[in-house]
């Protein structure tokens, strides 16, 4: 599958402008080697061309901390120093590694703030690995990754498009069929428990930014296999939940609400939302959904939700965003080649989504500020009180 271009702005042929001139000098005076030695002798200049060239160097060995973590997590490191700090020669054994190989492990980890060596010798968990304990959503994204870093192996043949069939799409089975109903469930496990695990990461801030209490009937779109229906429905003791998503992965949050003891107040349907989606929620999500379609299925989907919800019902968009204050890496850098790799979809601006919502019929939109931006956002779109009914597209 082949993502839908997105538009570019039109170039210009207007002269460049002062700005233009001045940023060009710049650029030129930054480039030059005689400058960086004397930025980085010179003391008013010397902590930026520090800081400068620790970015430079961090993004450059970017990988390599991310398999020191990676290598972390499998050794299962943090869990085994959670009691407290031990010697490098304990851990060598605890590890089964080589003492030369285990010290060259830990102390990676301590210069990456994972671990924290202390001056007697022994190394204890530093602020990351303690958060990372009680996190095994983020232990299932580092490992997860490999297939990601297989696909990133020639960067400018995945953004040419040259590279054929990359390793995620095979993963995300649905991105890559034009019948994601028909595919079975020994292709929707992984990827459905993967998907349960980045929405429980997020549940409780999104519920914490919109509490569904003032609501009678969720209607959760795409909801893999429960996790935000399951955090939603405890935290809202009346509120019923429907959660739609094809039929094999539907099946396991049938499982799941079953295991909650929430049977009796939450049900689940498959389908594809191409074909329509249930009516009569006064509520429905999308936890993670819309920036994993192209343009015209996102604007779609949206529809289809504005179509199933009571006239004036609420649809919350929550997913990580582009453009993100402060975490803008985030959505443009990882989700944007993410998306590229997996074929579908993109990660979005907010005032992207909410022309898009507005375009599908919703009236208002606002954002509702989440703990943690940089991993969700979320937009509260209500639909006009005039009931809709969208036709149904089947996209191809």
């Amino acid at each position: 599958m082949t993502p839908e271009p997105h538009a570019l702005p039109a170039s210009s042929a207007a002269p460049p402008s002062w700005r233009d001139r001045l940023l060009a000098w710049r650029h030129g005076l930054i480039a030059s080697p005689r400058f960086q030695r004397f930025a980085a002798a010179f003391p008013l200049t010397r902590p930026t061309a520090q800081r400068n060239a620790r970015a430079l160097f961090d993004l450059c060995a970017g990988f390599v901390y991310a398999q020191v973590l990676a290598a972390s997590l499998r050794l299962d490191l943090f869990r085994i120093l959670a009691d407290g700090p031990m010697t490098a020669e304990d851990l060598s054994r605890r590890l089964d590694l080589p003492p030369d190989r285990a010290l060259c492990l830990l102390r990676a980890a301590a210069s990456l703030g994972l671990l924290t060596a202390l001056r007697d010798g022994r190394f204890a968990l530093g602020d990351l690995g303690a958060a990372l304990i009680g996190n095994s959503s983020v232990a299932a994204m580092v490992a997860h990754h490999a297939m990601l870093y297989d696909d990133l192996r020639d960067p400018v043949g995945l953004l040419r498009g040259t590279t054929g069939p990359t390793t995620l799409s095979g993963y995300w089975a649905y991105a890559g069929t034009d019948d994601p109903a028909a595919i079975g469930e020994a292709a929707v496990a992984p990827y459905g428990a993967l998907m349960g695990a980045s929405q429980a990461l997020v549940a409780r801030d999104i519920l914490d930014a919109y509490p569904l209490a003032r609501h009678a009937h969720l209607l959760e779109i795409g909801g893999g296999e429960g996790a935000f229906a399951v955090e939603a429905a405890r935290s809202a003791p009346d509120l019923r939940v429907t959660l739609f998503d094809l039929p094999p992965v539907a099946a396991r949050a049938a499982r799941r609400f079953a295991e909650a003891g929430l049977a009796d107040r939450a049900a689940t349907l498959g389908g594809s939302f191409h074909d329509g989606l249930p009516r009569g929620a006064d509520v429905a999500s999308l936890v993670r959904v819309v920036h994993d379609h192209d343009d015209a299925p996102a604007l779609a989907l949206m529809k289809s939700a504005r179509a199933a919800l009571e006239p004036g019902g609420t649809l919350l968009v929550a997913e990580p965003m582009a453009g993100t204050p402060g975490a803008e890496p985030v959505g443009d850098a990882y989700f944007g080649f993410y998306l590229l790799a997996m074929g579908s979809g993109r990660p979005r601006t907010a005032t992207e989504l909410t022309g898009m919502l507005r375009e599908a019929g919703f009236k208002q939109v606002r954002e509702c500020r989440t703990r943690r931006p940089m991993l969700v956002r979320l937009l509260v779109a209500t639909a006009s009180r005039a009931a809709v009914h969208v036709e149904s597209v089947k996209q191809t």
